[in-house]
């Protein structure tokens, strides 16, 4: 028996060349093929051996795996528990139900499985006004960027400072001048750089994000607040309702902006806004790029009295920096968590009554 179908984008542009379907039953993958370059494919489910890429992942043998198929297709009491997607990198994929369909034929078209692609608001990391800028701002700015790449800073420098002499309105001239100058350690010019970028376009993150670094190491709790509620106000990509882990699909860091937004919301006293925002910070660094997260959740969850889960923040932090100055005052910190609770314990009924 075969599956046939189609992947479509919906607005008709070409696929990667590395789009896979996917069968998956019950939750779990069980078989993939790779999709042609105009996007059909055909999936045998009968055959013992065969270009099927089979990712059952149940810890069994390729041989195990085979032998448990027939020449004549699978049960259709299987097939019902069964849905097909497609996976590519950028696009998000529908999900096709196999229930009712006919399990009996020697081939099934399944139709389109439509994926829609991940497209970011308009403006989030490219400013219009890039495109408005004059030839000889453009030209100073890409020069910038150029420098910039090959580590001159200085002459980075020179080109944004022309480019945003030539166009002050240019905003990712502004941006980029801004990090130069955090390069060299001028806070202040820096810091100005990027309120500037800010105020000429309040939907262009990045300067909200690099400002939020400076209001963090200043402790103004507030202004850091403003700035990363302003970021999640704007999540073009919807990662506030992603429950998994998911990858990077943009240079821009959605985890340090959760981060730091747990980070305010903490030393503001919102702790069930500052738990939301660390476990989301969580989530999204699946590098991990901020060790520091672990030890924040950790404390978060001190202050609500869940050691289990304090003490596994704690271990985690360890697990990725495990020579830190303090990794023996936080093993002893682990070992005080996983007591038993002493008022807990003085509450039990005594045998003596």
């Amino acid at each position: 028996m075969f599956l046939q179908g189609r992947v479509a984008t919906t607005d008709g542009t070409a696929l990667p060349s590395n789009v896979i379907v996917e069968r998956v039953c019950n939750a779990r993958v069980r078989q993939q093929v790779y999709a042609s370059p105009n996007g059909s494919f055909s999936m045998d489910l009968g055959s013992r051996f065969g270009t099927v890429l089979d990712a059952s992942a149940d810890g069994s043998t390729r041989q195990d795996r085979s032998s448990r198929t027939t020449q004549n297709g699978i049960p259709r009491s299987e097939l019902a528990n069964c849905e097909l997607r497609a996976s590519a990198t950028g696009f998000h994929s529908d999900v096709l139900t196999l229930f009712a369909r006919d399990s009996f034929s020697g081939s099934i078209n399944v139709g389109d499985i439509v994926v829609q692609r991940l497209t970011k608001v308009d403006g989030m990391t490219i400013s219009a006004a890039t495109y408005k800028a004059p030839k000889d701002a453009r030209k100073a700015y890409e020069k910038g960027l150029e420098a910039s790449k090959n580590r001159d800073d200085a002459a980075a420098r020179q080109q944004f400072e022309k480019a945003v002499r030539i166009y002050p309105k240019f905003t990712h001239a502004w941006f980029q001048l801004g990090k130069i100058l955090q390069k060299q350690n001028e806070k202040t010019a820096a810091r100005a750089a990027y309120t500037q970028a800010t105020n000429l376009d309040a939907k262009f993150l990045p300067p909200y994000l690099s400002l939020s670094y400076f209001a963090c190491d200043a402790h103004d709790w507030p202004e850091l607040l403003s700035l990363t509620d302003h970021i999640l106000a704007l999540d073009p990509l919807n990662y506030a309702r992603v429950k998994g882990y998911i990858l990077d699909l943009d240079s821009f860091d959605y985890a340090e902006a959760y981060f730091y937004n747990a980070i305010a919301n903490f030393n503001l006293n919102n702790l069930e806004a500052a738990e939301k925002s660390g476990l989301k910070a969580a989530h999204l660094d699946v590098r991990p790029r901020f060790p520091r997260l672990h030890l924040l959740l950790a404390e978060i969850f001190t202050r609500k009295h869940d050691n289990v889960r304090a003490a596994t923040e704690l271990q985690t932090f360890l697990d990725l920096v495990p020579h830190a100055s303090n990794a023996d005052e936080l093993r002893e910190q682990i070992t005080q968590l996983q007591q038993p609770n002493p008022e807990a314990s003085a509450k039990q009924p005594s045998d003596h009554n």
